[in-house]
């Protein structure tokens, strides 16, 4: 067996996933330190990802656009500080320009829209957050983005869920009979389960009776959908399960055997001198 990039990942990978699963003895060092490597990177990869496929096409390449020809002095004004952000964020002319690059940026943009500065400026506020004198100018560029996020959030649930369920609690005469009769269960499991959560009236009675055929109906869905969820939880614990037995070969270097022992060796010594700490403490109490 030749070690390469390869090889190398596939042993990070194991290693990774049973000090995962190492979670089922109890939280330890090993768990935590992959907890934490998989939050930092998620975090990062989410960040760099935003960044190159959000804000430098949608903002830079708006504000900074290639080919736009420096016919008046504001325009070079405006790109002599585009030359500059680019010295700044290539290392002061040590590295490649590759967030900034000569010339402009290529997005598809023919001409500057200095509306794109209202959300540039709302960006360099979220930063102002890290400066304590000035973190007030953050909460405007939070109060904005939540605002934003919000309402459209609102229209998206509106057309989905309220405007969709409505659409389709109805009886379609056209279906057969079979299709009709699935529309009237809908119709009834919809208005039972909305007379369940309808609280100002005591449920007695006709609606006592209509509430629990809503219960029901409940039940069925949160089961269905916690079935759903194991299932698919299940699926990705068969898959992975299914990698460890395919890096336990040699052509990996048995990668899955000897990490776990490696594992089980480390929780066992921790285990041990972990215990023996704690009751020393506990004795000296």
């Amino acid at each position: 067996m030749i070690f390469n990039i390869e090889i190398i990942g596939i042993w990070i990978a194991v290693f990774l996933t049973l000090c995962i699963f190492s979670f089922l003895y109890k939280d330890n060092p090993f768990y935590k330190s992959a907890e934490h490597i998989f939050v930092g990177i998620s975090a990062g990869y989410a960040f760099t990802l935003s960044f190159w496929d959000e804000i430098v096409p949608n903002l830079f390449g708006r504000l900074w656009p290639s080919g736009i020809d420096s016919n008046n002095i504001f325009t070079t004004i405006w790109y002599y500080l585009y030359d500059t952000l680019g010295f700044i964020f290539s290392g002061f002319g040590l590295f490649n320009r590759s967030i900034f690059p000569k010339g402009g940026l290529d997005r598809g943009y023919d001409s500057i829209d200095f509306w794109y500065l209202i959300p540039f400026a709302l960006g360099i506020f979220m930063l102002f957050r890290l400066i304590p004198k000035l973190s007030w100018l953050a909460r405007i560029s939070i109060a904005y983005s939540v605002g934003i996020y919000a309402g459209l959030k609102l229209y998206a649930f509106m057309n989905s869920s309220v405007l969709e369920q409505i659409k389709d609690t109805s009886i379609d005469l056209t279906k057969n009979g079979w299709g009709i009769f699935e529309d009237i269960v809908i119709i009834i499991g919809v208005l039972s389960s909305l007379i369940y959560f309808y609280f100002s009236k005591e449920q007695k009675g006709i609606i006592g009776k209509i509430s629990k055929v809503g219960i029901y109906f409940l039940m069925i869905k949160f089961g269905a959908s916690f079935g759903f969820t194991v299932m698919g939880r299940i699926t990705l614990l068969i898959g992975r399960f299914e990698d460890m037995i395919e890096y336990g070969k040699s052509s990996v270097g048995f990668a899955t055997p000897i990490i776990l022992a490696f594992i089980l060796v480390s929780l066992g010594l921790w285990s041990f001198f972990y215990d023996s700490t704690d009751n020393k403490d506990t004795d000296t109490n």
